[in-house]
């Protein structure tokens, strides 16, 4: 008889290879709903979890979803249909569906959440962009193949991206671009650093009115959009999933869209 594959499983391969340890000390990754002993059936893998997402894995006979966005960050103190939190627990116990969070820690992984983000614009000879220690820390920079003019750049990347508007801070339409930094997600923490790494560009997420003022040296500051930005982490989690426990289904949510809209 063939040894069935558990829930716990899962969640310690995905510990292994994501390294819930590396998350930033106000996040909530890793195993946040479910029974570790339960037969695992298969995955869906969404950048936040939402009624739609549970639906959509039940549909399928998925009991595990592994998602970007943590749906717990701090205590929940009355699981009710109330609020969407508590009718979304209420959900998956009813349904049997566990959840697992890949977050800041892949945020800072070098092959992560702006790795693949670095891969997908094609930039070469990459290294983190605010380092931590080796190859951990926020964010990318690396070269271009050829310079691009800056417009043309910034629209290959909106339609990579399929964003419905990139914000920049003003600058030449027709400037040379070779060296690229970006963060994927909310990273005007980090503009410093893209700028102390000499970046024509930096390509990040949530930046404010007055953060597209700090551009300073012939910087371009670009706001993609968070979703946006950050949207290729459902990639990188399916593939980790997939590589091991490839009899089993695991798809990528085709409900999960932004939850910003533009009119």
């Amino acid at each position: 008889m063939e040894k069935k594959t558990t829930i716990g499983e899962v969640v310690a391969y995905l510990n292994q290879h994501l390294q819930p340890q590396l998350q930033e000390e106000w996040d909530n990754s890793g195993f946040l709903l479910g029974e570790s002993k339960a037969e695992y059936t298969g995955a869906l893998v969404a950048l936040d979890l939402t009624p739609e997402v549970i639906e959509e894995a039940a549909a399928m006979g998925a009991n595990l979803i592994a998602t970007h966005h943590p749906f717990i960050y701090t205590g929940v103190k009355r699981i009710t249909e109330g609020s969407e939190v508590g009718r979304m627990i209420l959900s998956l116990v009813k349904k049997g569906i566990a959840v697992y969070a890949a977050h800041t820690n892949l945020d800072n992984l070098a092959w992560g959440v702006s790795g693949i983000l670095a891969e997908k614009i094609g930039l070469k000879n990459c290294t983190v962009m605010s380092p931590l220690g080796g190859e951990i820390g926020a964010g990318m920079v690396g070269q271009l193949e050829e310079a691009e003019e800056a417009d043309a750049l910034i629209t290959r990347i909106k339609t990579l991206m399929g964003a419905p508007v990139i914000k920049t801070s003003k600058h030449d339409a027709h400037a040379k671009v070779m060296r690229v930094a970006l963060c994927g997600g909310s990273g005007a923490p980090f503009i410093g650093d893209a700028i102390a790494a000499k970046a024509d560009l930096y390509l990040t997420g949530d930046l404010k009115y007055h953060d597209f003022q700090r551009a300073e040296g012939g910087i371009i500051l670009a706001d993609g959009g968070h979703y946006e930005t950050e949207q290729f982490a459902k990639e990188i989690i399916c593939g980790v999933i997939s590589e091991k426990f490839s009899k089993f289904a695991c798809r990528i949510s085709a409900q999960q869209k932004s939850i910003v809209h533009y009119i």
